[in-house]
């Protein structure tokens, strides 16, 4: 066999030293080589990725304790899973915490075992592929060298949780490395590839699976050249220049996560300022600062949405069967659908009207690839797959048609009239439309049960969620086959019954509308986005506005309107104008902001009022409200999934947990109390939902 291909198969076989036999332990293996180096592979009973737990953490313990009195020549350290070395704490262990006292003796001893590693008196080796995060990195940083496999990814991932290390890493993280760069790792929670890695003097080498062994034989041996700190982490980490470094972070994170609503960064910010260069005192701070921002509601709600992520992934199922996307229409969003399958692998033709938007379509998809796909190789093979197809050719052989064209009914059935006869058995019609009810699109198909919608978010490759529409004849191992596409491609499902907005939009339309409102009371604009982020909104409605299309939402709201009447706002006639005069938001360069490149114009005046409690209930109720009467109306099916649905398509606060979980928080009653004040002060459309009167 050519050695070429034999290297390439042997960096796909963990080497994991000599084969172990039955030992006493359920979550490591440990063996001796000829060399007298022990080797101790960790090995999750039951899960196909490693990570660490109570139970976990004591076998550890055992394990070093043996070690302690066996003095092998050296330990490596290495995951015997395919996925990686370790992904982090186990996060079911972090839910429901609400006494700070009994989570700081539960890090307390897990401290325990991570620093009896790091004081075991014979050198110390961590091999790493694959993840390596979190509580992974911080077993690896109390190891003495690091060998990263290439391709390994490392990171601190704690801060999307509300958190951050707690197992010793901010510590051995920011003496080891560059503080400044260990910290913006850890305050962004970015990974970073074994390269990267190398560079910053995390790791000792960096090499391939079939040098594994002579890697870790130099590391035992002294061999390796290790990894030192330089005189200028000592240098930023002497006091006055960590106080002077740590007001510049402070204003960083400011401007990415306000510290009412996100603490842990900030958390992490004064440990560091406090306790830099002592070691022992600032492990002792790290884990009360830990335990202390794991009973935050922002920390508990963040965690919930770690397990709706997993909820609405299995929703998707496994075995997708599609292979071949034939996308039509290459506007802003079919353009964007069809990079974004392309770039997961799938076979995408693309066709349009005109050669124009294909065109753009691409220049776009290459851009997007630019910024997401790491190796030009790779971007190189996601374009050869995304193929312009003028004449539709690629109808005939598409497993799933994504039909993106402008909401307009008439243009949407004379498409389908044109495609149904050359659609091969068995094939999805899938429509990408916000707006229009199916039951209106199946009306003239030979086959409606083939018809469902894939509704993407705009932008398709930050926001994961896509809603997976039914009708009332939509065959079920269609469905079935779309849900588990939506996951083949990176995204989460969330399955729907047709009906005007679906749930997204049919929540996100009053939230928009109430903000005109505002408008007319002649309420500044800054001051309206203003009370929207105060709640926590990644951005206001406003802007979303201009975002999203002025004509897109004009569209969505009098569609909605003629279904559910005064329960939305009225639509001022001024927006229709500025409609009618191409004034449509960031596409056109101007809506309510100026807009250049795709980027909106900072002006940044003085408010000229501060956000009133009202103007927030106004803006953000209505969204709970909705949700409620979709929960009602079983066009969703739980209200987990519909604050999952809020969070991921359209960046609903998520340190509030979604607009159900909101509502629950605050307390119905007073939720509904103050849409009943609203009504008699504004009108019929906050009338409380009758679905409150269930809700739990």
């Amino acid at each position: 066999m050519d050695s070429a291909i034999m290297n390439v198969l042997a960096d796909r076989v963990l080497e994991l030293g000599p084969a172990p036999e039955a030992g006493p332990y359920k979550h490591f293996k440990l063996t001796r080589d000829g060399d007298g180096i022990a080797w101790l592979l960790f090995d999750r009973e039951g899960a196909s990725a490693n990570t660490l737990n109570a139970e976990v953490l004591e076998e550890f313990d055992a394990v070093l304790a043996s070690l302690e009195s066996q003095r092998p020549t050296g330990l490596v350290i290495r995951s015997a899973k395919t996925s990686g070395f370790i992904a982090g704490a186990d996060v079911n262990e972090f839910r429901g915490a609400s006494d700070a006292r009994l989570v700081e003796a539960e890090i307390g001893r897990a401290h325990a075992v991570i620093d009896r590693l790091e004081a075991l008196r014979v050198p110390t080796v961590a091999v790493i592929h694959g993840f390596c995060l979190g509580g992974g990195l911080e077993v690896a940083l109390a190891c003495q060298s690091r060998i990263g496999i290439d391709g390994a990814r490392f990171g601190f991932p704690e801060v999307m949780l509300g958190l951050h290390p707690g197992l010793g890493g901010t510590v051995r993280f920011t003496r080891l490395v560059n503080p400044m760069q260990a910290m913006s790792l850890m305050l962004t929670g970015k990974t970073i590839d074994a390269r990267r890695a190398k560079a910053l003097g995390l790791v000792d080498a960096v090499t391939q699976e079939r040098h594994v062994k002579n890697a870790v034989r130099d590391a035992v041996f002294g061999r390796l050249k290790r990894a030192r700190p330089g005189s200028l982490n000592t240098l930023l980490n002497f006091g006055p220049v960590r106080g002077f470094l740590a007001s510049r972070m402070r204003s960083e994170a400011a401007k990415a996560a306000p510290q009412a609503h996100y603490p842990a960064p900030y958390a992490l910010i004064d440990l560091w300022e406090k306790y830099g260069s002592e070691k022992h005192a600032m492990l002792a701070a790290e884990k009360r600062s830990f335990a202390e921002l794991m009973v935050t509601p922002t920390a508990q709600n963040l965690i919930r949405v770690f397990f709706l992520r997993e909820q609405m992934k299995k929703l998707a199922g496994s075995g997708n069967r599609i292979a071949h996307v034939h996308v039509i229409g290459a506007g802003a969003m079919g353009g964007d659908i069809a990079a974004w399958c392309a770039g997961q692998d799938l076979r995408v033709t693309l066709s349009d009207m005109k050669p124009e938007p294909i065109a753009g379509a691409i220049r776009r998809a290459d851009d997007l690839y630019g910024k997401i796909i790491r190796k030009r190789t790779d971007v190189r093979d996601s374009l050869d797959r995304l193929i312009p197809d003028m004449d539709g050719e690629g109808v005939r052989n598409a497993d799933l048609i994504i039909e993106a064209v402008p909401e307009k009914l008439e243009l949407k059935q004379k498409i389908y009239a044109g495609i149904e006869p050359k659609m091969k058995p068995g094939a999805i019609l899938a429509t990408n439309t916000s707006s229009i009810p199916l039951q209106d699109l199946r009306a003239t198909l030979e086959k409606p049960e083939r018809l469902l919608g894939l509704h993407f978010f705009n932008p398709v490759s930050r926001l994961q969620l896509v809603e997976v529409v039914s009708h009332d004849g939509t065959a079920a191992e269609l469905l079935k086959q779309a849900l588990a596409f939506v996951g083949a491609i990176d995204r989460l499902p969330l399955p729907v019954k047709s009906s005007p907005g679906f749930l997204v939009n049919r929540a996100l339309t009053p939230y928009m509308l109430e903000a005109m409102l505002l408008l007319d009371e002649k309420i500044d604009k800054s001051v309206i986005d203003a009370a929207a982020k105060k709640f926590g909104m990644p951005m206001g409605p406003i802007e979303l506005a201009d975002q999203v299309g002025l004509d897109i939402c004009l569209d969505v709201g009098d569609m909605l309107r003629l279904k559910f009447g005064d329960l939305l706002p009225p639509t001022p006639a001024w927006l229709r104008e500025k409609v009618a005069k191409g004034e449509l938001g960031r596409k056109t360069g101007k809506g309510f902001y100026l807009w250049k490149d795709g980027k909106r114009e900072k002006t940044a005046p003085a408010l000229a009022i501060e956000p009133t409690q009202e103007m927030i209930d106004r803006l953000v109720l209505p969204m709970s409200n909705v949700c409620v009467a979709c929960l009602r109306e079983g066009i969703v099916g739980n209200a987990d999934v519909v604050d999952g649905a809020m969070i991921f398509g359209t960046g609903y606060a998520p340190f509030r947990g979604g607009p159900l979980n909101y509502a629950r928080t605050r307390g119905v009653e007073n939720v509904v109390s103050t849409l009943h004040a609203l009504e008699q002060k504004f009108g019929g459309r906050f009338a409380p939902d009758a679905g409150w009167e269930n809700f739990t």
